[in-house]
Order: C-alpha cells, then sequence, then structure tokens
C-alpha cells in the first residue's frame, strides 16, 4: 500500500524559488517521491505478513490490526476508505464487537446501525452470561484451577470485543486467583496490549511496571524477551526512541512476539529507531552488518535504501528515502505522533554527517548532493544554524557554508569548572551543617 503523498502527480515539480511557507513534511516529499522507483517504496512496512512461526506468538486478543485501521481511517490516511472500513466493519460482524463499533461509529461519525447493535450486544450478554454459569459451576464443584480458568475466559472475551474498562476489571478478578509467575505474567502481556488496543498509556505503564517486577521475581526466558518488545512499543510511542533501539536490538535473534506484529514490522522498527539512536559506528556493527537485519531488510526496499544510503552518505538517496518513509509513518499509530520530529533530526544528522567532512563548502555543492535547492538548503540550514542544531554558518555572498566546530576542549574545560563549583558548594554546605 502506497501513501496519498506517494501517488501524487508525477509532473508536479519543485518551484526553484519556493516561499518560506514551503515545509519539508509537505513540498518536499512530494516533489522526491515521485523520483521513487516502485521498488524502492515496497508496500508498507506495517502491512507487512508473517510467514513463518506466527504459531509461537500468543493470541492476537485483542488484535491490533483492527486499531491500526482505525487510526487510519480517523487521521485520514488510508488509501481506500471505503475499503479499510468495510475490512474493519467485517472483522467487528464477525466477532459481535458492539462496544468497539460504538467507538467507530464516534470516531468516524457515521451512523449507528441499530439493528445490528442490538444484535450484537444480545450475542455477547449471552456468551458473558454463560462464562458467568460455567465461573459458578466451578465455584460451586471444581478447584481454584477452573475457577481461575472459568475468569480468564470472560476477561479475554471482553477484551476481544473491545471493553476497555470492563476487560480491565475481569482480568484483574482473573489476577487475584492467579498463583503461578508466568501466568501472572501472561495477565500483564494481556493487559498491555489492551493498553496499546486502545492507546491507553495508564494501563500500558502499570502492566510494563509489574511485569517488570514479575520477571525479577522469577520470570522465563522467552517471557523476558517478549516483555522487551511490549515495552520498546511503548517507547515508540513516548519518543524514547534510543531506549527503544536497545529493546529491540536485544530482540533481533529471539523475536516471538508476533501477536504485536510481524518480524520484518520488528526490522523495520528497528532500522527507523537505531538510525536515530546509534552513531554512525555503532549503526555499522550493531544493524547494518547484524545477520537477521541483513536476512529481513530485502524484502522491505525503501527500508533497506534507507539505512544504506545514510551510512554510505548518499545523501540524494537518503533524502528521497526519507520523504518516501514520511509517508509510511504518517499511517502508522505507533509514529505518527513523532513524525516531524523524526524527519527533522534525520535532516539535521545528514547534514551533520556532510559537513563533518569540509572546513567550507559551496552552496550549490551543498544542494547537488541533497538532491534539492540551493533556496531549500539555506532555509534549512538557516534554521538550523539558528536553533544552534548545526555549527556553521552561510556566506551568502560568497556562496559558501564555513563549519564553526566547537571548542571541544574548551567546552570540556568549562563543564569542570562548573562541576567543580557544584561540588565546592555542596562541601560548604556541608560544613555547616557539620559545625552546628
Amino acid at each position: 500500500m502506497q501513501s496519498k503523498k506517494m501517488k501524487r502527480d508525477a509532473s508536479h515539480k519543485r518551484p526553484e524559488n519556493a516561499s518560506e511557507s514551503w515545509k519539508f513534511s509537505r513540498s518536499f516529499d512530494s516533489t522526491i517521491n515521485q523520483t521513487l522507483l516502485p521498488a524502492q517504496r515496497g508496500p508498507p512496512f506495517f502491512h507487512q505478513k508473517s510467514v513463518t512461526m506466527e504459531e509461537e506468538g500468543l493470541a492476537k486478543n485483542p488484535n491490533l490490526e483492527l486499531a491500526q485501521l482505525r487510526f487510519q481511517l480517523v487521521a485520514g490516511v488510508a488509501e481506500d476508505r471505503a475499503a479499510a472500513l468495510e475490512k474493519l466493519l467485517v472483522a467487528v460482524k464477525a466477532d459481535n464487537m458492539a462496544p468497539f463499533y460504538k467507538q467507530l461509529a464516534a470516531d468516524l461519525a457515521f451512523p449507528v446501525d441499530a439493528a445490528l447493535l442490538a444484535s450484537m450486544e444480545a450475542a455477547n450478554d449471552a456468551e458473558i452470561a454463560k462464562f458467568d454459569d460455567q465461573l459458578a459451576e466451578a465455584q460451586k464443584s471444581q478447584g481454584e484451577t477452573e475457577v481461575r480458568e472459568s475468569l480468564l475466559k470472560k476477561a479475554e472475551y471482553i477484551c476481544k470485543i473491545g471493553d476497555k474498562e470492563r476487560a480491565t476489571k475481569a482480568f484483574a478478578a482473573a489476577a487475584e486467583k492467579t498463583v503461578a509467575s508466568g501466568q501472572r505474567l501472561d495477565l500483564q502481556f494481556n493487559l498491555i496490549r489492551l493498553g496499546l488496543f486502545h492507546m491507553d498509556h495508564d494501563i500500558i505503564k502499570a502492566g510494563i511496571a509489574k511485569a517488570k517486577q514479575l520477571i525479577e521475581e522469577g520470570g522465563d526466558w522467552d517471557r523476558r524477551n517478549r516483555l522487551k518488545t511490549y515495552e520498546a512499543v511503548y517507547c515508540m510511542t513516548v519518543r524514547d526512541f534510543k531506549r527503544a533501539s536497545e529493546l529491540l536490538r536485544d530482540g533481533l535473534a529471539t523475536f516471538t512476539s508476533y501477536e504485536l506484529m510481524t518480524y520484518k514490522q520488528f526490522v523495520a522498527y528497528t532500522v527507523i529507531v537505531s538510525t536515530f539512536a546509534l552513531s554512525r559506528v555503532d549503526l555499522k556493527s550493531k544493524i547494518v552488518d547484524a545477520s537477521e537485519v541483513k536476512e529481513a531488510i530485502y524484502d522491505l526496499p525503501l527500508i533497506s535504501n534507507y539505512l544504506s544510503s545514510l551510512y554510505e552518505s548518499r545523501f540524494a538517496d537518503f533524502f528521497q528515502s526519507l520523504a518516501g518513509l514520511e509517508g509510511e509513518l504518517q499511517a502508522d499509530r505507533y509514529l505518527a505522533a513523532h513524525v516531524r520530529f523524526y524527519t527533522r533530526e534525520m535532516r539535521i544528522l545528514a547534514y551533520t554527517q556532510f559537513l563533518e567532512s569540509y572546513r567550507s563548502v559551496a552552496l550549490q555543492s551543498v544542494a547537488d548532493h541533497f538532491g534539492v535547492s540551493i533556496g531549500f538548503v539555506d532555509r534549512e540550514l538557516s534554521r538550523f544554524i539558528a536553533a544552534g542544531r548545526l555549527h556553521c554558518k552561510i556566506d551568502k555572498v560568497a556562496g559558501i557554508v564555513e563549519a564553526t566546530r566547537p571548542d571541544r576542549k574548551n567546552a570540556q574545560y568549562q563543564s569542570l569548572i562548573k562541576s567543580g563549583d557544584q561540588l565546592l558548594n555542596r562541601l560548604q554546605k556541608l560544613s555547616r551543617v557539620i559545625t552546628i
């Protein structure tokens, strides 16, 4: 699936003298994307299908693919809105997801089918009543294990139909009857997925914190690795890309969380956050040369070109890939909120990497290397220089960019003096207390 931006008319040309309002996230990616070959674009990484080992993951409950479809519809980034809505409603009807159906109607402002809603609610009530009967029978004539299983099945069903509040209470009731550490961890994974489905950060944070506590008390290898993936997804949603990169890299060789995503999606996320978080040397050793990444990235042409062009300093190709990736990230529910931040930081990283090799360089040369106009480079560099993000200055008369690298030794000296002053102040306060 391609983003809407990647489908714009290929005859659209970047104006040589664009206005100041010409933004990277609008005109730049439109201009660059027209030059992307279909093979470079590839299918969106968050729609990649897993071909093997998916049975090793936990049950897809709730189904996060439905949450992704809902996000695309609400954000207006679905390529075919009618088809996406139809696919979502088919899944809703198949599982009688009455609570989720009401949420969709409110979010997407479509009229509720009263007859359909009534039939789904009746089916929900009948199923929950059946679980209640099983629970009553288990409490009356069976043991604690059967009681727990009845509570868990009821919680999982309520979670599946999209009722967040009731599911949270039902899982809490099941947790009270759960003793084994592995089963208690699985309940927390259920809660974290519930939080991810509804993007409820309070539920996610509480679930991760409790799962970490249980892991410290004695968690097995598989659940330890699974928790890393769950936490990494949460870190991406809150823009902690460095922590997310660390956790995702740890799971490259041990990934089994197919209930969250496919392995190719996992590798794509790993590359995206690691290009932001790692230095060029670490990126080479931990991502570019990683066998797991090499194996999966062939099926991700956009991600592959994005990674290789940045590392190999092919900046024109990198800008093309970044513009293509921007369109894909805008349709991804975990990273969409951070697209402008991410693309800005990656452009700064590319400019910094390029300018490190020069004491001065012509503006025309910079524009040629990045495949953009001189006007665009001038505005980009000026903004980043004014914000203190790039250490250089522009000589408009001579048409050159001059590097003004910071004096690292002087910075270290100033840092040492500042730290020494802080230490002396603390010692003086301590001496006064001791004297008293």
